[in-house]
């Protein structure tokens, strides 16, 4: 079978790790964006207070944009236009449904998480967000991913065309899961930064999994 390409295969989107210290959270992110093809970044502030949090997105923020990976930043609006990242990562899009119609369609993209149910998927839709993502940051503690979080993502990726992120487990193998669904992305933490050979050797194989899956036809 030949290399399927970044556009016809599901990517690979990284959650940031919980490091307090910058320096280190900027070296493991290089490594892991040393691995190949990473389409965004998701930074969570991790508890950091506004002050740090701005800091440290000051660090990674060019830096994944220096490898043309995207920036989304966890639910700080400020934070995000202050450092120039691409976007804004709404952990619980549904609070925010009538702010996010209106204030992110010109300068910032919004990813929409938090829907559990269809219902909920769809209400979230309606506020056209740049994609829906299935699970929650931080939540990819267990080796495979959450069926829930599989099931939205297969019926999402078949019914609409706003793109899909769902969340991975820590095994990574279980990019495949995902991939199966249809989903364009796969959303990648603990699976990457506790690698024991490293976050880039985790991306690597990451991506070779991805290579040797059937091509995405949607």
């Amino acid at each position: 079978m030949p290399k399927t390409t970044p556009d016809n295969r599901c990517r690979i989107v990284l959650i940031a790790p919980d490091i307090a210290d910058d320096e280190t959270l900027a070296e493991a992110v290089s490594q892991a964006l040393a691995g190949g093809d990473v389409a965004s970044l998701i930074l969570p502030a991790w508890g950091a207070g506004d002050q740090a949090f701005q800091r440290r997105a000051e660090t990674i923020v060019p830096l994944a944009q220096a490898e043309g990976v995207a920036v989304m930043i966890v639910d700080d609006t400020r934070v995000a236009g202050r450092t120039g990242a691409d976007g804004v990562h709404l952990e619980d899009a549904r609070r925010f449904i009538a702010e996010a119609q209106g204030r992110f369609d010109s300068h910032l993209m919004f990813g929409a998480g938090g829907a559990r149910t269809r219902h909920e998927a769809l209400e979230l839709g309606e506020a056209q967000p740049d994609y829906m993502f299935f699970g929650k940051v931080g939540y990819d503690n267990k080796p495979e991913p959450h069926p829930r979080n599989l099931a939205l993502g297969q019926w999402w990726a078949d019914l609409v065309e706003i793109p899909c992120v769902v969340l991975a487990g820590s095994d990574l193998d279980s990019v495949a899961e995902v991939a199966a669904t249809g989903a364009e992305f796969v959303a990648l933490g603990h699976a990457v930064f506790d690698d024991p050979q490293g976050p880039r050797h985790a991306v690597e194989k990451a991506n070779a999994l991805l290579d040797r899956l059937p091509a995405r036809t949607g």
